[in-house]
């Protein structure tokens, strides 16, 4: 299982990369977005997929003795998920301003903004 997910999160990487690298702004979208995920994804399998029990020390005992769901992992996801989105939403309304007003989308075209001022 972890085998899987080491090669879905170097998927996921190389096609964020990739998408990032080429010219047009909604592509740099999709590639943050699967760049984004990809990480998400890495932090789950640093934290070690168990199904096990929740993180919680019975009274009687001093220490755990089965395997348990690390709850830091989650909730590190948690949180980059929240902020991924926040990234994602502002990079969207940035782009859509920018087509705006140079009318295109193309990256290479955007290098002269300073004749459409």
């Amino acid at each position: 299982m972890e085998f899987l997910l080491a090669i879905l999160i170097g998927l996921l990487y190389a096609s964020g990369l990739y998408m990032m690298l080429r010219r047009s702004l909604v592509k740099l979208i999709i590639g943050l977005i699967l760049l984004g995920n990809g990480a998400n994804l890495l932090i789950f399998l640093l934290g070690r997929i168990t199904k096990g029990k929740p993180p919680i020390i019975p009274e009687e005992s001093k220490f755990f003795l089965d395997a348990y769901a690390d709850p830091v992992p989650q909730a590190l996801i948690l949180t980059a998920i929240v902020i991924s989105f926040g990234l994602q939403s502002f990079a969207i309304v940035l782009i859509k301003r920018a087509y705006k007003v140079v009318k295109t989308d193309d990256l290479d075209q955007m290098n002269s903004t300073d004749e459409f001022s």
